[in-house]
């Protein structure tokens, strides 16, 4: 097999940065230590930053410069349920399998399988939930629905939520709403959704963007870590995290990535050079990349997102080797949103039974993918021009 990509060679794990590969490591148990002083403070300095943002006279905010953070979350059940990695340099110990907050946990009204799922992920060791302030629509579904178990079940999960606005008011809003939705009084990461043009970036980092608010809220003790997403092009990410020492990173990464705007190229070395958490997202592309998936119609196709690039047959490969794939690279975590928990405790136990791919392995995945490459990227070929 010659070559690999039309973009770049393809790097596994033992040819990017320093980065330490499948390890079971020993996660000590932590108590929750919540105190109702300091989440009374962050509460107040929510409110205060919500009024400043509307352009209200407020005072009183500074007593949440006291507030204290909780430790981290510990799942009991995750070292006897799939190997850990180092998210970064946050000190926490990431199963390498996680939940996304789509599927289920995106469709309006579901309560009944979206809340199972979540609660089962947690009983099978899962200690990293993501969603997203847009997940679900303006009803923030997803949201709502991580929300309802982590009122029993905070200290399990390490909690990941995202603003899509650009500007510090905007996103101060978004984490108020955030806080109120998911039933909590911080987030263990906050993360700028969807970073995809140049504009995007220097909205974010201009004067009264989105930046100042990720900063304020980190200050504060509101969030923990920050981070930054993306899965359109790599370039804005790549001046992203050039101008933010971010804590974590949040990418696309499939066997199909390198065909096609690739983010394997420089954007992820770099963020292994920058010592990130590395949070791979569209494993499976949405089951574009799948051999069992069925394409829809394309009048369903064109009145979906997933219509950027229109689908004419099935995918590829499995679910293992998709998932195999990406954790064959440098990542800390794989996020997959389930449909069902018959879903879930499949892609739990493809997580338990990982190995590292060989080079030979990756590259015949990689080949076999190109076919099916623009299918399979289909985010990278949204039209941006309407936002």
């Amino acid at each position: 097999m010659s070559k690999v990509s039309r973009q770049g060679t393809l790097q596994p794990i033992s040819s990017i940065g320093h980065y330490n590969h499948h390890v079971r490591s020993s996660m000590s148990e932590v108590q929750h230590m919540k105190q109702s002083s300091s989440s009374l403070d962050r509460r107040n300095f929510l409110k205060t930053s919500g009024a400043v943002a509307a352009g209200l006279i407020t005072q009183g905010a500074g007593r949440a410069r006291a507030a204290v953070l909780p430790a981290l979350p510990a799942n009991s059940k995750t070292l006897a349920s799939m190997p850990t990695r180092n998210l970064g340099k946050t000190g926490y110990k990431v199963g390498i399998f996680s939940l996304g907050g789509q599927a289920a946990l995106e469709r309006p009204n579901n309560f009944d399988s979206a809340v199972p799922v979540i609660e089962r992920a947690l009983d099978l060791g899962v200690n990293y939930i993501d969603t997203s302030s847009i997940y679900g629509g303006p009803d923030r579904w997803s949201e709502q629905y991580v929300g309802h178990v982590m009122k029993t079940r905070r200290d399990e999960a390490f909690l990941a939520t995202k603003t899509k606005e650009r500007t510090r008011g905007g996103s101060l809003r978004m984490i108020e709403k955030s806080l109120q939705l998911l039933n909590t009084d911080h987030v263990d990461l906050w993360q700028l959704h969807d970073v995809g043009l140049p504009e995007d970036v220097d909205a974010i980092f201009a004067k009264g963007g989105a930046m100042e608010a990720l900063i304020e809220m980190h200050e504060q003790k509101v969030v923990r870590f920050l981070g930054v997403t993306g899965h359109y092009r790599p370039e804005a990410l790549v001046d992203a995290i050039n101008r933010h020492p971010f804590d974590t990173i949040l990418m696309s990464l499939n066997a199909a990535d390198t065909h096609i705007y690739s983010f394997t190229d420089k954007l992820l070395p770099l963020a292994v050079e920058k010592q990130m958490g590395i949070i791979g997202m569209k494993v499976p592309a949405r089951g574009r990349l799948l051999a069992n998936w069925t394409p829809p119609s394309l009048e369903a196709q064109q009145h979906s997102w997933e219509g950027s690039a229109i689908a004419t047959r099935p995918g590829v490969m499995n679910m293992r080797d998709a998932m195999h794939f990406v954790l064959s690279h440098p990542v800390s975590t794989i996020i997959i949103g389930c449909d069902n928990v018959a879903q879930l405790e499949e892609n739990v136990q493809i997580a338990r039974d990982f190995t590292p791919l060989s080079n030979a392995q990756m590259a015949t995945l990689n080949e076999l993918a190109e076919p099916v490459a623009k299918q399979s990227l289909f985010f990278r070929f949204t039209d941006r021009s309407k936002g």
